[in-house]
């Protein structure tokens, strides 16, 4: 992308793709593109900084529909991108690398600084790598959001994807039933976790060389499946040194971060919601979310591999929320797709971001002027 692009140039382009790139959509095409197109949020007034956000593996920038509405009413100009290979069909992540995500976070967010002034970068699993590896090695980031970030996984034998994606390009072969959810991926190539591994290689490579010292808010849920929370809180609390930094952590019992009072704590069994326990995914939408709240249009049902539970949910039985594989006798889960305190964390993420604003005004006014 030209140095001297617009984002609406960039917007363009990713919606031109993704229209004539949804193999699967039929007719459904262009307004599904829409969805997955990267997005804008302008403040009514005056712009206090910009924030880029980037979203995860097998995901789209509908991942911070929410966070980036609320992120204008506090005067940012907010921001999604649209890694390479998403937004389309999974094959189209057969031979995508790293390298390209990282372009992308580069070139947007020196577009967004050329446009807001001083920025700061949201990433979600792996896009919170990717933030992570960006902002160490631009110190003019004024801070960080993370949420789930995927800096370790769950799974032990992540590091076989590498070399697995050339022998077995699939760990379970796509399908038409798979790719009924119109924002997201229900599976992606092997290669995908290849390169969401490598992203967070690069992740704890920064980590281990040295603390972020600017302000950064995590979120992270006990329950993730996804990725390895206890490593994720450890890491808050040993290298996110900036005393206005805060962990929220979603779980019955505290985080392993030492007692640093900078981690706030919320139960995440909430019988009122039929919450059994939060989700990966769950922490960054809002109740009122169109598609992912409670009353929304997508239920993701296939939570795990109980057969009867799918379709019990399938056929409109009253479900209770969780993560991926969670079960519980007499009661039929689907995923967890919003979050009941999302108020309360978009309070937490202001009053952060105020900080790695002032802190971005301090290194302005002494930094020398030519």
């Amino acid at each position: 992308m030209p140095a001297n692009a617009s984002f609406q140039d960039y917007q363009q382009q990713a919606l031109k793709t993704l229209t004539e790139g949804r193999a699967y959509r039929g007719e459904r095409a262009g307004a599904e593109a829409a969805l997955n197109a990267p997005q804008e949020w302008r403040p009514i007034g005056p712009v206090r900084g910009g924030v880029l956000l980037v979203h995860g593996l097998g995901d789209s920038p509908w991942s911070f529909r929410d966070i980036g509405q609320a992120l204008a009413r506090q005067g940012f100009l907010a921001r999604t991108v649209l890694l390479p290979g998403h937004g389309t069909q999974p094959a189209d992540m057969l031979d995508v690398r790293m390298e390209q995500w990282r372009d992308v976070v580069e070139s947007q967010a020196a577009l967004l600084q050329r446009d807001a002034g001083h920025i700061y970068l949201g990433g979600f699993s792996t896009g919170a790598n990717l933030v992570l590896d960006h902002a160490y090695r631009h110190p003019e980031v004024a801070g960080l959001l993370l949420f789930s970030p995927a800096f370790r996984s769950s799974v032990s034998l992540d590091w076989l994807a590498p070399a697995l994606r050339y022998v077995r390009p699939w760990l379970i072969e796509t399908s038409l039933q798979s790719e009924t959810i119109p924002v997201r991926y229900s599976m992606v190539p092997t290669n995908g976790f290849a390169q969401f591994y490598r992203s967070s290689r690069v992740a704890q490579d920064h980590l281990a060389s040295a603390p972020f010292d600017r302000p950064v808010l995590m979120v992270l849920a006990a329950g993730d499946s996804v990725v390895d929370v206890a490593y994720a809180a450890r890491t808050f609390h040993a290298r996110f040194t900036h005393p206005a930094s805060r962990l929220i952590w979603y779980g019955k019992q505290q985080p392993p971060a030492d007692g640093d009072p900078r981690v706030l704590s919320r139960t995440d069994t909430l019988p009122e919601w039929r919450i059994s326990q939060f989700s990966h995914m769950g922490v960054l939408f809002a109740p009122d979310n169109p598609l992912y709240g409670p009353q929304g249009s997508l239920k993701l049902c296939r939570n795990s591999r109980d057969g009867d539970a799918i379709r019990a949910c399938e056929q409109g039985a009253q479900v209770w929320y969780s993560d991926w594989g969670y079960t519980e006798a007499g009661k039929v889960h689907a995923r967890l797709t919003f979050n009941p305190y999302f108020d309360l964390q978009t309070q937490v993420m202001a009053e952060v971001m105020e900080a790695g604003e002032k802190s971005a005004v301090r290194a302005g006014a002494s930094s020398p002027h030519f």
